[in-house]
């Protein structure tokens, strides 16, 4: 019952963590809204669509991982009842193969980020200038909730390990 409790409580925690893909998704599109109808300089009008794309992509992101956390939640008993054992085993082959796919993230986005920022310096135009901002904007938000999540699942990795099935 400890795995089962121990999975459970990883789930639900990740559930939470995603939501903050929502909220600065809702964020985004907050400023969208405000740069469409406040806008008056051309690169505040430049902001609309960028900031626009990218709340509505943090809302599919922040949806997603939402729902399949849920769905994860409620999948965990059943498949801890069906065979402990096996249950284990996908947890840490599930685990394993996401730390090292974090891994991947925590390469690509910052040199993503550092390509937005040389773009900023070297293209003067309004609307490279909100596309560059906004993507280290939006980048910067799911390095922070990836940050979080990695930290989770490596926690939850180890302590997975720890845990001796023939209780």
């Amino acid at each position: 019952m400890e795995l089962l409790k121990l999975a459970t409580e990883w789930a639900k925690a990740e559930v939470f963590s995603t939501r903050f893909f929502i909220f600065f998704a809702i964020g985004f599109l907050i400023a969208s809204i405000g740069f469409w109808q406040l806008g008056k300089t051309d690169l505040a009008r430049a902001y609309f669509i960028p900031t626009l794309i990218a709340g509505i992509l943090l809302l599919i992101i922040g949806s997603g991982l939402n729902y399949t956390n849920i769905q994860r939640v409620k999948q965990f008993e059943k498949d801890f009842n069906a065979d402990a054992a096996a249950f284990y085993q996908s947890e840490i082959e599930r685990t394993e193969s996401t730390l090292k796919e974090y891994t991947v993230v925590f390469k690509v986005i910052p040199i993503m980020i550092i390509l937005a920022a040389l773009l900023i310096l070297f293209v003067n135009t309004p609307t490279w200038r909100a596309i560059s901002i906004t993507t280290i904007a939006m980048l910067t938000v799911i390095l922070i909730v990836d940050g979080t999540a990695y930290s989770r699942i490596e926690s939850y990795n180890t302590e997975l390990r720890m845990i001796d099935l023939k209780e």
